[in-house]
């Protein structure tokens, strides 16, 4: 048996792909082990929203030629799509696998015979419609990930990901209903929809749709018993979403939604289709219709023009705002973005310190958030894995709160289970189990 080894970086779209190529690997009789076992196929699904994913792209890669100097290694994903001639002068790279192939490995593999690197990279302007690979299995999640839209054509002018993935398309809702139906038959409880511009998701349809409607369906259909959002631009939260998401029994209260700068003067160089007003808006009547809605941000630090005063305005916005969590990343300069021939580029170690003071403040928020549900009660979706500081089973509530579950050993592994939270735990909480659910 041929063995396979697989790993992905980046975000949950790129697990999601990795998922349908592994399923395609076993459909045609291949062997998956993990990564860092000897293989005879190592497969590296990279990412390039940064330079350091570029990095570890390439570490993974050379991981693999050290483990096995013989084996094939194919990479494929975001990178490979932006920079395959880097990729392929790498030491026993075989394959190198755009965005419009890459469910065509399988095939690929068993039909492989140049000793050579071959590079199938397409335009990713001429790709048209979005399908998926029937999935019943999504290995080592205990909640499974669904595409259901991808491409970008917003151009942010930081955001290399447009020219990887091409412009937006949407999965037909009969595809994806049938594809959570097939989630909810394997005994996932749990199926987090994701996509990299997810509110434009049924715009390209015909007839034209939205996410709204596609999440009413879903729910009057009663398919899965949570359904989350992933990341989501604030402009695309309508009324109607927010009035879903108050009503609803099924949607998780947890949105997270990419803010990027609190300075309304780097927002207009970055090309992001809104002001701190109009995002403070969004947020208020988030929190006053969804009282206990985790809300979530990215946030960019260090982007070109970003001085002590743009800076300092971004994070009095944020120390104001109600919000759950930060995710806090550098700015990184990327080939071809119209921000890489911006002037004013930052320095590495001041944008270090601005990330460190912001993530600082992300933990702070995160502890507070945490705190106001002590002595209340949580639904939790318990996780396969323990946590590693205190070995306590763990799991996640449906807002998005970490939870270590104190008599957790009672309880099995994707039990939705109610408990109460009794404390805290650095940024997680302390819950006893009350049943199951």
């Amino acid at each position: 048996m041929t063995r396979v080894a697989l790993t992905t970086l980046g975000c949950k779209v790129n697990q999601y792909e990795t998922a349908e190529i592994e399923a395609g690997l076993v459909a045609q009789g291949f062997t998956i082990v993990p990564f860092n076992d000897e293989a005879d196929i190592y497969i590296v699904n990279t990412c390039t929203v940064t330079h350091r994913t570029d990095y570890q792209s390439r570490q993974l890669i050379r991981r693999a030629h050290r483990t096995n100097p013989s084996a094939v290694i194919v990479a494929t994903g975001c990178y490979a799509q932006t920079a395959p001639e880097n990729l392929a002068e790498l030491p026993g790279v075989t394959l190198v696998v755009g965005t419009e192939a890459k469910g065509d490995i399988p095939r690929m593999l068993e039909e492989l015979t140049a000793a050579s690197p071959c590079v199938v990279v397409s335009d990713t302007a001429c790709i048209q419609g979005l399908s998926s690979v029937p999935l019943s299995h999504f290995p080592g999640h205990t909640r499974a990930f669904l595409k259901i839209q991808d491409g970008c054509s917003a151009f942010c002018s930081y955001c290399i990901i447009p020219y990887a993935r091409g412009k937006s398309r949407s999965l037909a809702q009969d595809s994806v209903i049938a594809q959570i139906e097939r989630f909810s038959t394997a005994g996932f409880r749990e199926v987090v929809l994701t996509g990299i511009h997810l509110g434009l998701y049924g715009h390209d349809l015909s007839p034209r749709t939205d996410i709204v409607q596609l999440l009413r369906r879903i729910e009057e259909l009663g398919c899965i018993e949570r359904l989350r959002i992933s990341s989501i631009e604030p402009m695309e939260i309508t009324e109607g979403l927010i009035t879903l998401m108050a009503e609803s029994t099924m949607v998780c209260r947890h949105l997270h939604i990419p803010l990027q700068s609190g300075d309304d003067g780097i927002l207009a160089s970055m090309r992001r289709q809104y002001t701190t007003r109009q995002f403070r808006a969004v947020i208020e009547t988030l929190r006053t219709a969804v009282p206990e809605i985790a809300i979530g941000m990215d946030v960019m630090v260090g982007f070109p023009g970003e001085g002590e005063r743009e800076f300092t305005t971004t994070r009095d916005f944020l120390e104001g705002l109600p919000i759950a969590y930060l995710h806090v990343f550098p700015y990184s300069k990327r080939p071809g973005t119209a921000a890489a021939g911006f002037p004013d580029h930052v320095d590495e170690r001041v944008k270090k310190e601005r990330a460190g003071e912001l993530r600082a403040l992300g933990r702070k928020k995160r502890i507070a958030f945490n705190e106001t549900f002590i002595g209340r009660n949580l639904s939790v979706l318990i996780e396969e894995k323990r946590d590693r500081t205190t070995g306590l089973c763990k799991g996640f509530s449906d807002n998005y709160i970490p939870v270590l579950i104190q008599d957790g050993n009672r309880f099995q592994s994707n039990a939705i289970v109610d408990i109460r939270a009794y404390g805290a735990c650095n940024e997680s909480l302390l819950g006893r189990g009350l049943g199951h659910a």
